[in-house]
Formats: C-alpha cells, structure tokens, sequence
C-alpha cells in the first residue's frame, strides 16, 4: 500500500461505504412497503417501480465505470459530484405526491427511483473502483473491504432499524391540532438517511485528497469514448474467463438475499404476527451483531485460505439454515431470528469478499490485454448485483400479487403468509444452490492469484514469463 495511504485515511475512506448503504438498506427493506402502504399501490406495479429503477442503475454501473476509466479521470471527483444529489433524490423518492392515479404514481416514482440510482452509481462505483489504484496486495485489498464491512454493519442497522422506527414517531407529532401522519413520517425519515449520507460522502472524498491514484494523474486521454467503444469494453471484461463463474454468484446471492432483505417487515407483520415497530428494530440488531462477529472469521479464513473457500462455507451454511426454516414453517418470531442469523452469515461473507474478488480480476485483465480496467471491472460485478437484487424485488412483489396482498387489510390471507414463508425460505434457498456452484467454479484461488502477480511482474519488465499453472484464469 501506497505511504500516503495512512491508518487515518483508510478509516476515512471505508467510511465512504456508509453513504451508499443507508440509502440502498432502506431502499431494498422499505421502499416496497412504501409503495404498497403508504401510497397504496398493488404489490406488483410497486415492484415494477422497483425493478425498472434498480435495472436502470445495473446498465449505468458499467458506463460509469467506463467514464471513471478515463487517462485523467479523478473518481474523487465523480464521488464529489454525485454526493448532494444522491441525498436529495433519495428524499423525493419518499414524498407521497397524494393521489391515486395508478398511471401517475407509476411515472413519478419511477422517474424518480431511477434518477436517485443514476446519482448513486456516480458515487459508487468511483468509490469502489478506487481501492484497487491504492493498493494491489491480496491482503491488503481484503483488508479494506474488511474495515468497510465493519462499518457497513452500523449502516445495516441505521439503514433499516431507524425506518422502522422513525416515520411512526414523525407520523404521531401534532401541529396546530393535527396529525403529520405517515406521509410525512416516511418523506422525514429520508431526509435524516440522506444528510448521514452526505456527510459520510464528504469525508470520504476528503480522506483521498494528496493519495496518488494513477488514472488522476496520466495524462488524460485525446479520444472520449463512444458508446460502442464502452460496450466494446464491456464484453471485452466479460470474456475474461472467471468472470463468467464470478457473475453466477453475484446474481444469485443477490436474488436470495434481496428477496429475504424486502420481505422482513412482510414476514414480521403478516406472517408472524407481530409489531414490527419492535421486532423490525430486534431483527436488525441481530443482523448486525452477527455480522460483525463473522466479518472478522471470514476476513481471517479469506486469508489464511482465501475467499472462494471461505464463500463456500459460509453460503452453505446459510442455504442449509433457509431450507430447515421452511420445514419449521415461518409463523413465528423465533422462525424470523433463525432466518435472520443465517441470512447474516451469508451476507458477512458476501460483502467482505464481493469487491475484492472484483479487484483480483483487474490483474487478469492486465495480464492479458495489457489494460488495467479497474472502473469497468468494479461496475461490471454491481451490474450483475442490482441484476440480481431486482429480480429478487420483483419476485417478492409478484408472489405477494398472486397470494393476494392487500396492503389495507389489518391480517392477510393464509395464502399470502404461504407466499411469504416462500419468499424468504424455499426460493432463496434455491438461488443460492445455484450461487453456490458458480463459486464452486470459479477459478481465482489465493495461491493462483500470487502466481500470476509474479507472472505479470515479470511480463511488465520484460523478462520471460510462463501461463502454466494460470490456463483456467487467462
């Protein structure tokens, strides 16, 4: 790791991780269930909403990534940019726009969710893409990611415990005789989530000023580049053989745990049949507690093993936990806190070795084209992640719909609580297996990453250099 680089100015970029995850944890958690109770929309034009917007940001991820690629191109300033932005399209995104015109509350919020993601592409991926010009050691990138997980886990409870609690708090205070109501509880509760986003933001940036980053400082590039020349880039970083494998697990992590993440106050409310004003806030204590006790047991398995094998432990685990849920049936909340405990193992592992598995394909790429891509290859995986994570959006939003949901109803049917026991046990369990097996394949190991450090450096300097040992990575 570069000098420059002190203990200080890690803690303040990882804390850049915080920006992004309160507004994505409650965007996935509530964002549903804002559409669905609050403005009273039908589950599946809301999750529609949901998939449009979160598909929209998929595409961009990599053509932002593309752009932060430049010769000359300084992410800190993309982050810069982005950062009032994302926080004031976050909050009208939770304004109730009071009416019940299914064709205009489609529009509105559509528009709205989509130019909120375009902002957060803007910050993150920039934000992402820049650990790998600071640092190219294994460990040390698992590391950084490690540090940011850590601090993910207040953004966790932040993001999704302050929401369960806030808009009800906001919705109780009383102005000249009347009632806020929940309207303004939600749009309230946005606005706290968005200036902590801002801040975090701020200090991210702040904490990059005087690191050398080598895209800043090459000289910038005559020729911008097309559209055709990005999605040439674009399949060119697709066509790297582990990314294929790489992809697999990313798409179906994320339809697994997106679907658990958007059905918890379904599954506090109507299948267990409680307040999820308390249990919510329980449940994402748990969540967090439980993560960082296992962020630091992935981090040393990631180490002394490496991430594919520490993957495989704890996604199995996690698989097998769902699937015994689904024979003990979701109907109470001891069943929740069970489900919860191994969704957070999953998403310990998940979110520690994400990135940095993004980051080792950098080399690859190098070695191969002589290109170091690392926006694209950082975009490229949060692609595949918002893919994964809409899909699970919208399926949580088409079972509700066809079990009967009926956002206005004190107690749903039996069908619907059928609906979200699978929801967050059977299906899940499911897309993980798949997961799974990508992991499985996917070929980047510890000790072939340090090979072909080795085989790279020797290549750059000329020297001869060997591909034995790497044929199922270049």
């Amino acid at each position: 790791m570069q000098s420059s680089f002190t203990k200080r100015k890690k803690l303040g970029y990882c804390s850049g991780i915080l920006t992004e995850s309160f507004l994505y944890n409650m965007f996935y958690t509530y964002y549903l269930v804002f559409l669905t109770d609050v403005t009273h929309m039908k589950p599946v034009i809301a999750g529609t909403v949901s998939f449009i917007s979160i598909i929209w940001d998929a595409v961009t991820d990599p053509i932002i990534g593309s752009f932060a690629d430049r010769n000359g191109a300084d992410k800190r300033k993309f982050m810069a940019k982005a950062a009032f932005p994302v926080g004031i399209l976050f909050v009208v995104s939770f304004i109730n726009i009071g009416t019940d015109n299914s064709v205009i509350q489609f529009i509105y919020y559509t528009a709205m969710a989509m130019l909120f993601w375009l902002a957060y592409t803007i910050y993150t991926i920039p934000y992402y893409a820049v650990a790998a010009e600071i640092t190219q050691d294994y460990d040390e990138r698992t590391s950084i990611r490690s540090t940011s997980s850590l601090m993910n886990t207040a953004a966790i409870f932040l993001g999704n415990a302050l929401p369960s609690v806030l808009p009800a708090l906001f919705a109780g205070l009383v102005i000249s005789g009347h009632k806020l109501g929940d309207s303004f509880g939600w749009t309230a509760t946005a606005v706290i989530m968005a200036l902590m986003s801002i801040v975090f933001a701020l200090i991210a940036v702040k904490s990059l000023k005087g690191i050398s980053l080598m895209k800043a400082e090459a000289k910038a590039d005559k020729d911008k580049k097309g559209i055709a020349t990005i999605f040439k880039e674009f399949f060119e970083v697709l066509t790297i053989k582990p990314f294929k494998w790489l992809a697999i697990f990313i798409v179906f992590f994320l339809i697994a745990s997106s679907m658990i993440q958007s059905s918890f106050e379904y599954m506090v409310k109507d299948a267990a049949n409680a307040d999820p004003e308390i249990w919510m806030t329980v449940i994402i204590i748990e969540l967090v507690l439980v993560m960082a006790v296992f962020i630091p047991v992935v981090t040393k398995i990631a180490e002394h093993k490496d991430r594919r094998f520490s993957s495989l432990i704890f996604m199995s685990i996690m698989c097998l936990g769902l699937i015994v849920c689904k024979f003990i049936g979701v109907n109470s909340i001891p069943v929740v806190l069970v489900i919860t405990f191994f969704m957070a193992i999953g998403m310990a592992n998940f979110w520690t070795v994400f990135y940095s598995l993004a980051y080792d394909i950098v080399e690859v790429d190098e070695f191969a084209t002589g290109n170091r891509r690392e926006g694209v290859i950082t975009a490229l995986p949060q692609f595949f992640q918002k893919f994964g994570a809409a899909i699970g959006v919208w399926t949580v939003s088409l079972v509700l719909q066809l079990s009967g949901y009926d956002g206005e109803l004190e107690s749903q049917r039996q069908t619907v609580k059928d609906g979200i026991e699978n929801n967050v046990t059977l299906f899940p369990a499911i897309f993980l297996m798949i997961s799974i097996v990508g992991m499985l394949l996917y070929p980047i190991t510890k000790a072939k990453f340090s090979l072909l450090k080795e085989q790279l450096g020797k290549k750059k300097s000329g020297q001869d250099y060997s591909t034995e040992g790497l044929e199922k990575i270049i």
